[in-house]
């Protein structure tokens, strides 16, 4: 009886480990400005599934995302951010997408 009890603690720590496993946090470079770069570049990583958190520090421009490592690949978070018009450090956004953010959006673009 002991050992059933023991082996059936066991499993379920191994599978409360490996359910935290997947839950991820990354830092992302993410370039813009203001606070509404902030809210739609959040909002752009939020629309990412398997992400549960994302918020964009304007003073260092870092997006500091949490994210399920099996629903969402850290890759699609990048081309979500840039297809609203904003550069990450592994994706640029399409030219038009980014002549067409306010003004006060517009950051100096990296060079590549």
């Amino acid at each position: 009886m002991k050992t059933k009890i023991f082996s059936l603690v066991c499993f379920l720590m191994i599978g409360s480990f490996t359910l935290f496993a997947q839950v991820k946090t990354e830092k992302i470079k993410v370039y813009g400005n203001c606070g509404m770069c902030q809210t739609r570049i959040e909002k752009a990583a939020k629309t990412v599934e398997g992400v549960s958190k994302a918020k964009w520090n304007s003073d260092n421009s870092m997006l500091t995302v949490t994210y399920d490592e099996a629903k969402a690949k850290i890759i699609d978070i990048h081309k979500a951010i840039a297809k609203v018009g904003h550069d990450t450090d592994l994706e640029k956004a399409d030219a038009t997408v980014y002549s067409k953010l306010p003004g006060c959006c517009q950051y100096d673009r990296p060079a590549k």
